[in-house]
């Protein structure tokens, strides 16, 4: 029904996850949650307002996590 959802994060994603990766990621979830690839018509807009809190909900975890032991930006000499 879907792939696998990828780890967002750094090191497993090595740039910072963009806007586009977040949406995927929550739309696979709700896919999943759902059973549903689409949505019927009666169904859509709840399913598409799980998609928009489940995408907010992601980006405010990966603006939140701190990830010990990454490598640091490069620092000013």
């Amino acid at each position: 029904m879907c792939r696998s959802i990828k780890t967002l994060r750094p090191p497993a994603l090595p740039e910072e996850a963009t806007e586009d990766d977040i949406r995927a990621a929550a739309l696979q979830y709700v896919r999943k949650v759902s059973g549903f690839r689409a949505p019927a018509a009666h169904n859509q807009e709840v399913f598409d307002r799980a998609v928009d809190e489940i995408a907010r909900a992601t980006a405010a975890l990966l603006d939140g996590l701190e990830v010990r032991g990454a490598p640091k930006a490069a620092q000013a000499s």
